[in-house]
């Protein structure tokens, strides 16, 4: 995590919010590209490096319009707002964390994000509580040090809509015969540094190569 450096003014027509902390990330494609969301300085706080970020976009498609999504342990907020920033119809950011979530609110408002909802909270609760198969898009990046992965791939794998996806990023990476018993499928793996960056879908899909 690189230290905060000076920021420039932001370009007219995208709004750069500002905030101390470790530095920042940038929104990487959409309505909002180039816009930076500040890293604050909290233990285990990591986020998703800008290139495992593009090839997920890359992954997905770049327009995202109508897609649900979730991201359940948002922390800058870095997945959930380029999911927004590419059209997704709802995003709603979940964070345990009092201040990350009023932070994540902050930058809601300074982008008038009205897809985009902040919610404190557990993430596996709120992954529990979508509605089953409703969801087009579930991001789980927890905490690298907790024991968050399986529960959230649980619950996760009920809320995903049948033609979802499930973008999971894990210390280690997830093998298929893991996955089996939750009902996914490993479509695509990245590696990059530690992070192991995978795009699971339901089982029954047919996955395209």
């Amino acid at each position: 995590m690189s230290a905060a450096r000076a920021k420039p003014a932001p370009r007219q027509g995208r709004p750069a919010p500002t905030g101390g902390g470790a530095g920042a990330v940038r929104i990487i494609g959409g309505q909002w590209k180039r816009t930076r969301l500040p890293v604050a300085d909290r233990p285990g706080l990591r986020p998703t490096p800008d290139r495992v970020r593009e090839t997920l976009f890359n992954w997905l498609g770049q327009d995202l319009g109508g897609w649900r999504c979730l991201d359940a342990f948002a922390g800058t907020g870095a997945l959930g707002f380029e999911a927004a920033s590419r059209g997704a119809a709802s995003v709603l950011l979940v964070e345990g964390d009092a201040g990350l979530a009023r932070q994540l609110e902050a930058l809601r408002q300074r982008l008038q994000a009205t897809a985009v909802r902040v919610q404190r909270g557990d993430g596996v609760a709120a992954l529990r509580a979508c509605a089953p198969a409703s969801m087009h898009l579930l991001l789980i990046d927890p905490p690298f040090d907790g024991a968050l992965f399986a529960p959230a791939l649980q619950a996760a794998a009920q809320a995903v809509a049948p033609d979802g996806f499930i973008y999971l990023e894990a210390p280690s990476a997830w093998t298929q015969q893991q996955l089996d018993p939750l009902g996914l499928r490993l479509q695509r793996h990245l590696k990059a540094g530690a992070v192991h960056a995978h795009l699971l879908r339901p089982l029954a899909v047919t996955i395209k190569t």
